[in-house]
């Protein structure tokens, strides 16, 4: 089963709409698939035809009690379109409280045991995540390979989505589990020209991580929402409908997301080392991301860190072929040009980005 965790900080960027109707789509194609609605304001639960008040019980039962992984099978239902949910409720906003005197590592793999138990019952589980970052996001996280991250079509998104990548990142470390990250625009009228420029910066932006498929503004989506029916059922001629459909062809042709970093073997034979050096007194995290990793801070990196003359340093070994690279440092979460490198060049979002040639 592939897990898929939907995940932005940010509200009104289209989660919901993107679980439940890529949820249809995939349904349509054949698939088994399971909607798990980790957001306590419940909007999966209701977009897919169930009232939450409705259940006796929901995730809180299986995120809350001591054997709750054996109850995951019990709670869930049949919605619209063959689609299944793992329903939500108010109460789960009660989690965190609930779970405080457990150790970090019980409480936020919850999820991903209870998902264990029905993995052999569906193709693919999407999640639903609530907008911010804490122990509902982090189970998860914990329990998906994939994430997809909806990303409106407006600067001050783009922005926020770049420090939730790195978010992201640290927290795949921090819980000792790879996810790979992938941004769907989303919320796009391409009719105008503010949106067809912002388009291009996000592509330029994320490159490899940015999906094909553009999720266009479509009234459609919210009557659809309020019918309890996913997309390509409520209006198939839709242009939503076409849009999720193409996102899950994407999907579905997507490989599974690695579980950890890929052996040497798989590397380009010409690959060499390169050893860049950051240089702080203050900082307390310095990872790097370019075009030679997707923009994911660290990933496919080995990292040092050491203490010289004073300072910090942290050496970053790379792995790369011949050729002209463009990277970012990502210091205590914030995006820096490499002060060591003179050679650099103007990126979206107001920075600038180092450039590094491999001969």
């Amino acid at each position: 089963m592939r897990v898929l965790a939907i995940v932005n900080q940010k509200g009104g960027c289209g989660k919901t709409t993107t679980v439940v109707n890529l949820a249809g789509c995939l349904a349509a194609d054949g698939f088994r698939v399971l909607v798990v609605d980790m957001d306590p304001q419940a909007h999966s639960t209701l977009a897919l035809g169930i009232d939450p008040e409705e259940p006796e019980e929901n995730l809180y039962e299986v995120l809350a009690e001591p054997d709750g992984a054996s109850a995951m099978q019990r709670v869930i239902l049949p919605a619209a379109a063959g689609v299944e949910v793992a329903p939500s409720g108010i109460v789960l906003s009660a989690l965190e409280q609930k779970l405080a005197t457990e150790p970090v590592e019980t409480r936020t793999e919850k999820l991903a045991l209870a998902l264990d138990r029905v993995a052999k019952d569906y193709d693919f589980a999407l999640i639903d995540c609530p907008p911010n970052v804490g122990l509902l996001t982090f189970n998860a996280l914990r329990a998906a390979g994939e994430v997809i991250v909806p990303l409106e079509t407006s600067p001050f998104a783009i922005h926020g989505v770049q420090k939730l990548v790195d978010t992201i990142a640290l927290l795949s470390e921090r819980i000792g589990h790879e996810v790979s990250v992938r941004v769907l625009p989303t919320l796009y009228d391409g009719r105008t020209r503010y949106a067809r420029r912002t388009l291009g910066r996000i592509r330029e932006l994320f490159g490899d991580l940015c999906f094909d498929t553009v999720i266009r503004m479509n009234v459609k989506l919210r009557e659809a929402a309020a019918s309890g029916l996913p997309i390509c059922v409520y209006a198939p001629s839709a242009h939503g409908s076409s849009d999720y459909g193409a996102l899950a062809v994407e999907v579905e042709a997507a490989a599974p997301a690695p579980r950890a970093t890929p052996a040497r073997s798989d590397e380009p034979e010409d690959a060499r080392e390169v050893v860049v050096r950051y240089r702080d007194e203050g900082a307390s995290d310095v990872r790097i991301a370019g075009d030679f990793n997707g923009w994911v801070p660290d990933k496919g990196v080995r990292s040092l860190v050491e203490q010289q003359s004073g300072a910090r340093v942290w050496t970053k070994i790379l792995l790369l072929p011949p050729g002209r690279y463009e990277y970012r440092y990502v210091v205590d979460g914030e995006w820096r040009e490499d002060p060591d490198n003179p050679d650099a060049v103007a990126a979206p979002g107001g920075v600038r980005s180092s450039v590094l040639v491999v001969r």
